[in-house]
């Protein structure tokens, strides 16, 4: 009585294990090559099975495709036939793949590990308890169907948020009606902004002003000493330090402002 041939579970899994044993005793060469690309090709449906499974989380279909691919590549070069189906082998290695574009690529804002792994518990977790109840499930609730504390619960739930973030251009709408962009409404004003800039601009004035200026500006406006101060200390009157420090100030103002006039 002839032996049934015992069915696959889907259509997109060939028969390639001789293939494989061909391209295990291959050498490096265009032969080899050849053989990997073909046993590459006949593969790449159930790569594609694969990642549609992980569809509607946020990334794009093309995307986990490729990955989905770029997996595959690595288990057929990996992959040794004595080992048995190749598909065991290369489920695995995609759906690693796939799981590590989500974990690396696809998290707008950057959340540990152990909180990833929480938010994806939580997810599972609240949509199974969504199926069986009515109304939205409590963090007690969550915490007893996922086997997660309570504490770990709510950073799941605040990591669900942080899996894509907002653009700053993204229109909201204000208390008038009217659409305007989040950075319009985020938007304030830095009180140290224009004292940056004002800092860059005199610098290459400063630098160039004679050693006695430089000097007595740095005693008035760094050290905070009185005009008096240093005129005791220099040997000349408080009424020439006080000439000093404005004609210097005005020089310095006026070369910052050319600068930047020629700058624009």
């Amino acid at each position: 009585m002839p032996t049934a041939t015992a069915r696959r579970n889907h259509d997109d899994a060939p028969d390639t294990q001789a293939a494989f044993a061909c391209l295990n005793s291959l050498e490096a060469g265009p032969e080899r090559d050849a053989l990997r690309d073909d046993l590459v090709e006949r593969w790449l449906p159930m790569s594609k099975r694969l990642a549609g499974k992980y569809r509607n989380r946020g990334a794009d279909t093309e995307d986990l495709c490729q990955v989905a691919a770029m997996g595959l590549v690595k288990a057929v070069d990996r992959y040794e036939a004595a080992r048995g189906a190749f598909a065991a082998y290369a489920i695995p290695t995609i759906n690693g793949e796939i799981k590590r574009h989500f974990r690396d690529a696809m998290w707008s804002v950057h959340v540990p590990r152990r909180v990833q792994e929480a938010r994806n518990k939580v997810r599972v977790a609240r949509s199974e308890l969504l199926a069986r109840q009515a109304g939205e499930p409590s963090i007690g609730e969550l915490a007893a169907q996922c086997g997660l504390g309570e504490d770990e619960v709510r950073d799941g739930l605040e990591a669900i948020e942080s899996f894509r973030s907002l653009s700053l251009e993204a229109e909201t709408v204000s208390g008038q009606g009217e659409g305007v962009s989040l950075a319009d409404r985020l938007r304030t004003t830095e009180p140290g902004f224009d004292l940056a800039v004002d800092r860059e601009a005199v610098k290459p004035a400063l630098r160039a002003l004679p050693e006695r200026e430089s000097k007595i500006l740095f005693m008035r406006f760094f050290e905070d000493k009185t005009q008096n101060q240093i005129a005791a200390e220099l040997g000349i009157s408080q009424i020439h330090v006080s000439r000093l420090i404005t004609r210097t100030c005005d020089r310095v103002r006026r070369q910052a402002l050319t600068a930047c006039a020629d700058a624009a």
